[in-house]
């Protein structure tokens, strides 16, 4: 099975794409959505968020009071690292079990749609990393008006993450969302085409022979991670 990271920054077009990958038939894990179940009421996370940073994180109803923690952590660098030491984690855990369930089908390929993909590390244990890019001017319009934000706002938000330019640096395949949706549909079909090509029939071996499946993908991972921490890491902010 190959295993495609997806990402991209802020206001770039990455939902688009992922979007049209799932028109596709192809199975998407997202971290997003797998963020939001991993802290759901009853959920380990949750209860560890609750002892760090108190009850009055939860909501009436005893779920996460997201706007709340966000305040607290966005104005505090160690609660901020405090909370994604609980939450990475889980979300990583979450991702691992979505893709050895996507293998159990014998799905032929499986996309990560993953914000920090990049930033997380993640990018070294995946056969292709695909960033979804536009120029610096486009995302800064595209947010503003996503947002109804002011252009110091916009800048802002855009200046705490890594600079997309060098998020492509790690790309394996970049999908250009700079111009009209044709275009990114254009680009996307190419990438189907090409994943499914490359992905071949090995995974039927892989399907039938699961010991040996297994030995491969960790023996390519492997490989893969050493090859590609050759590569500059993304620098910290």
């Amino acid at each position: 099975m190959l295993v495609i990271g997806l990402t991209g920054g802020i206001a770039t077009g990455k939902s688009t794409v992922s979007s049209l990958l799932r028109a596709h038939h192809l199975p998407i894990v997202d971290a997003d959505v797998l963020a939001r179940k991993v802290v759901e009421p009853g959920t380990p996370a949750l209860a560890q968020i609750v002892r760090a940073f108190g009850r009055d994180v939860l909501l009436p109803d005893g779920s996460l009071d997201r706007a709340k923690l966000g305040r607290i952590v966005f104005a505090d660098e160690a609660k901020r690292k405090q909370l994604n030491a609980i939450v990475h984690p889980a979300v990583r855990r979450a991702m691992l079990w979505s893709i050895l369930r996507c293998w159990w089908r014998g799905e032929r390929v499986c996309i990560l749609d993953v914000p920090l993909l990049i930033e997380g590390s993640l990018w070294k244990w995946v056969a292709k990393v695909v960033v979804v890019y536009c120029s610096a001017d486009i995302q800064l319009q595209r947010l503003m008006k996503r947002d109804k934000s002011s252009r110091e706002d916009a800048s802002a938000r855009l200046s705490a993450q890594l600079p997309i330019t060098e998020k492509v640096q790690y790309a394996d395949v970049v999908i250009d969302n700079s111009g009209t949706p044709q275009e990114v549909e254009r680009q996307v079909d190419q990438l189907v085409q090409r994943i499914v090509k490359e992905a071949g029939w090995s995974w039927r071996l892989s399907w039938l022979f699961p010991p040996w499946g297994v030995i491969s993908a960790v023996g390519t991972l492997g490989w893969r991670a050493l090859r590609r921490s050759q590569k500059a890491k993304p620098r910290r902010r």
